[in-house]
């Protein structure tokens, strides 16, 4: 099986920054794009930023030009840096990859979620 974690969230005023990270584990063959999605409260998950294995990016239009995302393929760890945080952008933010993993002995493509990380961004 393969397994996302991330980590880095937490309590930061309107206008700081804050990096979170994802690292996957477990028997992973291969990890094609990963994602970075959020659930606001009372709201739908959104899609926020998106990174191929060859390093394509995408953003929403809400956190373009504030967040970048990034990977490290060697460490099959993803991050977002967010700057310029506003209080909209108080979620729960989730990794997400396409993953080839090694499951009872054979190949499988996985869809990999992790378990969230609360940011909060306070006025």
């Amino acid at each position: 099986q393969v397994q996302l974690v991330e980590s880095g969230g937490g309590l930061v005023q309107a206008g700081g920054s804050l990096r979170l990270s994802c690292s996957a584990s477990g028997s992973i063959l291969s990890i094609n794009t990963m994602r970075w999605y959020r659930r606001a409260p009372g709201k739908q998950r959104e899609l926020v930023a998106t990174i191929t294995s060859g390093g394509t990016t995408n953003y929403a239009d809400s956190v373009k030009g504030r967040f970048t995302v990034s990977r490290d393929n060697a460490k099959n760890t993803v991050f977002l840096q967010m700057n310029t945080l506003k209080p909209e952008d108080t979620a729960d933010y989730y990794c997400n990859a396409d993953a080839l993993g090694l499951v009872a002995l054979k190949n499988r493509y996985l869809e990999v979620w992790g378990q969230g990380t609360l940011v909060t961004v306070s006025s």
